[in-house]
């Protein structure tokens, strides 16, 4: 007696938990898995403790006698965003010899003239307008002195001047954050779509190698293979990449190398979005393509244009990180499939509005639906023939027959 045929719903669930289950409990996708995350904690880590802490490196000041010509280039040096270290000084042969050992960037001999500095080769950057303006005004103290007015009193009465800059395009503090997410970004979506969709075509390959896909069929449509098998290859993916992006976020945060907290999550949450609808894009084509051939050495012959669109999408990403105001990558961003990749990066960028998100996700889910309605005559049409391989115009003429 026939077993009654399965309903849609649940062929299609039972081959994806098949799939799902046959690539997690793998000893290699663990153990693979386990030292990618270990090195992306330890890498970001190791980056936070060696990239240092931002802060302005100090300049070493060596001050031969006056000590208040110390105190006010100190003073005055902080004030400009220039830090330094002052060191008292014996002579000026000491402070010859201590700049030529290293241990001083500058050696300050005071004189008639001022003072005199002694470098190695030029003044650190900064640190000749800090001297320029100590000096000038440790010449203006003493020519008021000389006219019998006190320094200390005209400071006291003198209102202090304050610069205010009105910046017509202000940069964005936050410019490099964005930029390390988009790059982030950008190197997960394209491995992510790129390696599980090669899962795909590999894994309708081996059954149909195997003649398992014979035995499948006889219980279940092929549509239903098709989508079980991606739907359960691409929870693997969607579970792969969520865990890198956690470890890479909390280590990110807890080291202090990422502040932007919502729009990390939020480039993050992007990032899982479009790369379900990037897979389920391409992994409806690479199945169709696993289709064609009867062995694994064969994939790479109907798999390569799938490969060369994809790093096209690649190139465009890269060239709008370099351009992310250029007006071929924004309207690319709103072409199915280069938006799985650009939109997320735009997204991290601050570019994309809510409007051209929500057009852009439903653009791609209709340019899915319609390859996954070619893709899945293709692969009804291929999966059970053996022997040679269906050439891909043979293939698509038969989609209409």
């Amino acid at each position: 007696m026939d077993a009654p045929p399965l309903s849609a719903r649940r062929a299609v669930l039972l081959v994806a938990r098949r799939e799902f289950r046959a690539q997690v409990v793998k000893r290699s996708f663990v153990i693979s898995n386990v030292i990618v995350l270990l090195v992306l904690a330890a890498g970001v880590v190791g980056f936070s403790m060696f990239s240092g802490s931002g802060e302005p490196e100090r300049s070493t000041v060596g001050v031969v006698g006056d000590a208040s010509l110390g105190a006010a280039v100190e003073a005055a040096a902080d004030r400009a965003g220039t830090p330094v270290e002052i060191r008292p000084l014996g002579s000026a042969d000491e402070g010859r010899a201590a700049v030529e050992a290293g241990d001083l960037d500058v050696a300050l001999v005071p004189d008639a003239t001022g003072a005199a500095a002694i470098v190695d080769s030029e003044l650190p950057a900064g640190l000749g307008g800090v001297l320029d303006a100590v000096l000038a005004g440790q010449a203006r103290d003493a020519a008021l002195t000389g006219l019998g007015v006190d320094p200390d009193v005209v400071a006291q009465q003198t209102p202090p001047a304050v610069l205010t800059v009105d910046a017509l395009d202000p940069p964005d503090p936050e410019a490099g954050q964005r930029t390390a997410l988009s790059v982030a970004a950008l190197f997960l979506l394209f491995g992510q779509i790129l390696g599980f969709g090669t899962y795909v075509a590999m894994g309708v390959v081996e059954e149909k190698s195997s003649r398992v896909v014979e035995l499948l069929l006889s219980t279940i449509r092929p549509l239903h293979l098709l989508w079980g098998k991606i739907l359960g290859i691409g929870a693997v993916g969607l579970l792969q990449l969520a865990l890198y992006g956690v470890v890479g976020l909390a280590a990110g945060l807890g080291t202090g190398l990422l502040t932007l907290t919502g729009t990390a999550v939020g480039v993050f949450a992007g990032v899982l979005g479009w790369f379900v609808l990037g897979f389920a894009f391409y992994a409806v084509l690479y199945a169709a393509a696993g289709s064609m051939v009867s062995r694994q050495e064969d994939v790479n012959s109907t798999t390569t244009p799938l490969m060369l669109s994809l790093f096209l999408l690649y190139g465009a990403a890269f060239y709008h990180l370099s351009s992310p105001e250029s007006p071929l990558t924004t309207v690319l961003a709103w072409v199915p499939p280069f938006s799985a990749i650009l939109m997320p990066l735009r997204i991290a960028d601050g570019s994309a509005s809510t409007v051209q998100i929500v057009v852009t996700v439903l653009l791609m889910l209709a340019a899915t639906g319609v390859l996954g309605w070619v893709a899945a005559r293709v692969f009804h049409r291929s999966v059970l023939r053996t022997g040679a391989r269906v050439p891909w115009r043979e293939a698509l003429g038969r989609v209409g027959s």
